[in-house]
């Protein structure tokens, strides 16, 4: 190869004359020619680097939003778990136990081995912690509520299994049996028909043509069969383990006080005696002395289907008719 021969023009000759670059000057011209060179390199890196993926990276980043996808939808899956499961620990606590007498279970007892965070380090150094560290927490939560609730429902098989006769003492059934009734009127507050005014009906009216037969909702004692002031005909029967039922405007009454119940028998008919605005059966649960929701009581009987429906009716009856 031909050495390169430099010419440098010379203004006080006029002419280009042949130029012999030092050492010096040609290191630094080498040095300029290697830094742009770099230069030009280094921004082109950068460029394809952060503004262009590659097919790997690409699909990587697919693969992320995909997973971050998953994630949302099995988080809201595992929230609606966690709601159901509010509900079931509800239920558990204020109706089963109640209803057996038993403690309810305490959030020691319902989240214990929940306390130790230990077992999360390992997770908290992966890439996206955050996400697989609470989706872990939601599901460890699930998993120790699922496992107490478990042994909650065997607790009450057990108690159950050993007070076989006391659940048939519980007012479990509807007081009138087939289609042939509406729930006109919830528990809760309601408004007179009578005198207009808001007033707290501690039982369920229920609709059905006169002469319909009631029965009772459980086994037990007739503590009053008689006629009283705005009930007309009534009957209350002591069930045992601290349940009273009562049924008022009866048409007619066919138990007297002191016969011993079973559930499922004719103790009555619908009619519309005392402070009655037409034929219907007025009933109560208590419970400790206390009115309860009788609609709650009708677990025996009905599916659950049948039951929630039940629930539904029981909210929006609302036409009370004592």
């Amino acid at each position: 190869m031909a050495k390169e021969i430099l010419y440098k023009y010379n203004p006080e000759t006029d002419n280009f004359e042949r130029y012999y670059p030092s050492v010096g000057s040609r290191i630094v011209t080498w040095m300029k020619t290697v830094g742009l060179s770099l230069l030009i390199g280094f921004v082109l890196f950068f460029l394809i680097f952060y503004c262009f993926d590659s097919p790997t990276e690409e699909n990587l980043r697919s693969e992320n939003r995909e997973l971050r996808t998953q994630y949302k939808i099995l988080n809201r899956r595992i929230e609606n778990s966690l709601k159901v499961m509010e509900r079931l620990q509800e239920r558990d606590d204020n109706f089963y136990r109640v209803m057996m007498q038993m403690e309810p279970l305490s959030q020691i007892q319902r989240l214990a081995g929940l306390e130790q965070s230990s077992r999360y380090q390992e997770i908290d150094n992966m890439s996206d912690a955050a996400l697989v560290s609470s989706l872990n927490r939601r599901m460890d939560l699930m998993e120790r509520q699922i496992l107490a609730q478990v042994q909650s429902y065997d607790q009450l098989r057990e108690t159950i299994g050993k007070e076989k006769e006391k659940m048939s003492h519980i007012p479990g059934v509807l007081p009138i049996k087939g289609d042939d009734f509406t729930l006109a009127c919830g528990f809760g507050h309601r408004k007179d028909p009578v005198f207009g005014h808001s007033k707290y009906h501690e039982g369920i009216d229920i609709t059905s043509p006169l002469g319909t037969p009631v029965y009772a909702t459980g086994d037990g004692k007739v503590a009053a069969a008689e006629r009283r002031a705005g009930q007309g005909n009534f009957i209350e029967i002591d069930h045992g383990y601290n349940y009273q039922t009562r049924y008022a405007h009866l048409a007619e009454m066919t138990v007297k006080e002191g016969d011993e119940i079973k559930r499922g028998q004719l103790i009555g008919r619908v009619g519309s005696t005392g402070v009655s605005s037409g034929p219907h059966l007025h009933y109560e649960v208590c419970f400790h002395g206390e009115a309860q929701n009788p609609v709650n009581y009708f677990f025996v009987e009905l599916g659950p289907d049948a039951y929630s429906d039940m629930l539904q009716r029981g909210e929006n009856a609302g036409h009370l008719m004592d």
